[in-house]
């Protein structure tokens, strides 16, 4: 399947339902469990790299591409790489509202700045624009209640202003633990009495769970739903300092011999057998790693290996604060 988002959203003779995500590739540090030290101080080394990592993608069938000025030299690396391109079924997603400050440091103190106002969007609209008639998904990134972004009448209305000037979804992203009070909230937004948001791009993978309570509301309301995080910023590989999830190590292993793929691909799989006509997205920092999430593509989990996988579910209080636990690397 492929994403659609401003024609027929999903076209069932394409089988790949997995669009690639930027953020690892704009940013040499990122939040990840890591299974291998990786040096990414080389930025040009590491700009060429990410360009290639695009290449793939779109040679491999991939057409949704999701970015953002948060990630780094994202935006940009993506706007380079559609001017090698002239192929209408591209479709790109980008965002708005955090600003990256670390300056590609490892050392930095602080790597993102988050701020919902209309400056802020207004001053990355500027850039993002650029992306069209590529650019179809524009999005509020990081959308919480804290924020108040939900209740601002003046983004608001410009979001709607962007979407009916430029033929765009506007969607919002969510992280933390009440992701599912944010969708709710976002269902309720109205601008000269129609919904604003069209679509809605949620952290879901067999340990946080949460997404299930409001997805086939958000079906049923013709909404678009985006998985990101499905391989939990990489804590569903074996790593010693997780003993925790040993159970949960030894299970995905096995199913991934079962199946004769990675446990990546095993993760990716749930998330798209559980919700049903989402886009997932790979956040593949190279081309290997790519490679090995396309192998979701190449199998079926049966019901006795998803009952597995969701006996795995944990709290998402518990599940956000160990991740904000994670490190840059």
């Amino acid at each position: 399947m492929s994403f659609r988002p401003c024609g027929e959203i999903f076209n069932k003779k394409n089988k790949i339902m997995i669009g690639l995500g930027t953020a690892a590739l704009g940013r040499p540090q990122y939040i990840n469990v890591r299974q291998e030290d990786c040096d990414n101080s080389n930025l040009t080394e590491f700009r060429k790299q990410s360009f290639s990592v695009l290449e793939d993608a779109y040679n491999a069938g991939i057409r949704y591409f999701d970015t953002a000025p948060g990630y780094g030299l994202a935006e940009e690396l993506v706007l380079e790489w559609l001017q090698t391109k002239n192929d209408k079924t591209i479709e790109i997603g980008t965002k708005w509202g955090y600003t990256y400050t670390a300056n590609f440091d490892a050392n930095a103190a602080v790597h993102e700045v988050k701020e919902h106002s209309l400056a802020k969007l207004n001053e990355q609209w500027k850039f993002s624009k650029q992306l069209l008639p590529y650019l179809k998904v524009y999005q509020i990134h990081s959308a919480t209640l804290e924020t108040g972004v939900l209740e601002n009448k003046q983004v608001l209305e410009q979001l709607a202003f962007l979407k009916n000037e430029y033929n765009l979804k506007i969607g919002l992203t969510t992280t933390g633990t009440n992701q599912i009070e944010v969708i709710k909230k976002a269902l309720k937004v109205e601008i000269n009495g129609d919904q604003l948001f069209d679509l809605f791009q949620v952290t879901y993978n067999f340990l946080d769970q949460s997404l299930q309570e409001i997805s086939e509301e958000l079906l049923n309301q013709n909404k678009s739903i985006i998985i990101k995080e499905g391989l939990a910023n990489g804590r569903i590989f074996r790593n010693k300092k997780y003993s925790n999830y040993n159970e949960m190590y030894t299970s995905l292993e096995n199913l991934a011999k079962k199946h004769k793929v990675g446990v990546d691909a095993v993760a990716l799989k749930f998330c798209e057998q559980t919700i049903p006509k989402s886009i997932i997205l790979s956040g593949a920092s190279n081309s290997n790693q790519l490679k090995e999430n396309l192998k979701l593509n190449t199998f079926t989990l049966s019901k006795k290996d998803l009952e597995i996988l969701y006996s795995f579910k944990v709290s998402p209080d518990f599940y956000w604060t160990e991740r904000k636990q994670l490190q840059w690397n």
